[in-house]
């Protein structure tokens, strides 16, 4: 799985053709314990670029349990 991040702070994730029939399959991807680390520290180091590249309202808005996410 890749991170494409675009200067205005939105991204895409990309599936190699091996995950999604690993997701179609399976329903799901398991990482292991090192993986898991590597997907942390790289979702930590994105967190960061994308609160830079965020505009003002975007980057001050806050998420609660029950906020209604609307997806494109």
């Amino acid at each position: 799985m890749k991170f494409k991040q675009y200067e205005n702070g939105s991204c895409d994730i990309e599936f190699s053709k091996e995950e999604i029939e690993i997701l179609n399959e399976k329903g799901k991807l398991h990482l292991s314990d090192e993986n898991l680390r590597h997907f942390g520290n790289n979702l930590v180091k994105m967190v960061m670029d994308w609160q830079l590249k965020f505009k003002e309202d975007i980057a001050n808005k806050r998420t609660f349990t029950d906020t209604k996410i609307k997806t494109e």
